[in-house]
């Protein structure tokens, strides 16, 4: 969460953007960014996708080439 927190707040501040205006902008509550920016691990995907798409991003699942536990799902 601490690579998400810290591309949002960054990419928020290069745009010149307040929490605020950039809340307002994404189509979020206030609370949705500064969860964000402060790392918490209790997020809604769409809110959190909602965000990123001011960005071009997108949450997506990857593969974790160093995971070892699970792999056999």
């Amino acid at each position: 969460m601490k690579e998400l927190a810290e591309f949002v707040k960054a990419r928020r501040k290069h745009s010149g953007l307040t929490q605020e205006e950039f809340a307002e902008k994404a189509g979020v509550a206030l609370t949705v960014i500064r969860k964000i920016e402060q790392g918490k691990e209790n997020l809604s995907l769409s809110k959190v996708n909602q965000v990123l798409i001011m960005f071009g991003h997108v949450l997506a699942p990857v593969i974790d080439k160093n995971a070892t536990r699970n792999s056999e799902i």
